[in-house]
């Protein structure tokens, strides 16, 4: 259940669709799930950063996986380092290649033009979005207007600090999903502290939830668990058990 490690010399599609059941009324998407690096792509970045939550998001992929399994939904999952280019942002944002990412430059991304650019968004960018916007299609054609939810990680400490949320709920206008969800994990008996629009704040222009569910009216929620408490495979699976508990009585009726 974990992404793939830095030394993989094959260059897997960019992209890993797990299957699921259109009229589950529900799409799970992992932006950050993999630390990958094809081997004709050189950013000149040190190994040990490939460990670190600015190459991919450290347990993510594995909860967006076991969640699918648990609730027959179609989830899509990035097979490449958020280094090469960040599908959770916008085209024009300037954080859509990173330069500095967490005090590791990236040399690789110093001097990359309009053209390299576009090259990586044809290659990595688009191929993400089309899965989404296929598996969206799919539902749509089962009769149904699915729920998207995104899956991240976030690190434990930022500049020193601790963070106290073992769990947040992001989201920009549109509550129908977050707000329930965010209820349902605070009820939950582990006693959790659950952000709301933390760590982060919602609703980041261009972002997956932006085109993909804002821009259509769909129901949706972005997910950040502490990387602490998944990085290994048996945290992955209790916090999928987790999310599929509070999620499934949320689908729509047809999904239940």
């Amino acid at each position: 259940m974990n992404a793939p490690t830095r030394t993989d010399s094959a260059i897997p599609h960019p992209v890993e669709i797990v299957p699921g059941d259109p009229a589950r009324g529900l799409i799970l998407a992992c932006d950050h799930a993999s630390n990958h690096v094809p081997p004709d792509i050189a950013l000149g970045v040190a190994e040990a950063e490939f460990g670190r939550h600015i190459a991919y998001d450290i347990g993510a992929a594995g909860v967006t996986r076991g969640l699918a399994a648990l609730l027959g939904a179609p989830a899509i999952l990035t097979n490449f380092s958020r280094l090469i280019i960040d599908p959770n942002r916008g085209r024009s944002d300037p954080t859509l290649v990173m330069r500095l990412s967490d005090g590791a430059v990236v040399p690789g991304n110093a001097r990359i033009d309009a053209a390299g650019k576009a090259a990586r968004l044809a290659r990595f960018y688009d191929p993400f979005d089309a899965a989404i916007d296929a598996a969206v299609a799919a539902a749509e054609a089962a009769g149904l207007a699915p729920a998207i939810v995104t899956i991240h990680s976030f690190t434990p400490y930022w500049r020193g600090v601790a963070r106290p949320w073992q769990v947040g709920i992001l989201y920009d206008r549109d509550e129908r999903l977050s707000r329930p969800l965010i209820d349902a994990l605070r009820a939950d008996p582990a006693g959790l502290t659950v952000g709301d629009n933390e760590p982060y704040g919602g609703g980041l222009p261009g972002d997956t939830i932006d085109r993909h569910a804002t821009a259509r009216g769909l129901p949706n929620a972005l997910v950040e668990i502490r990387q602490d408490l998944i990085a290994g495979e048996a945290g992955q699976a209790e916090w999928a058990e987790r999310f599929a508990r509070c999620l499934a009585p949320l689908l729509p009726a047809r999904a239940a």
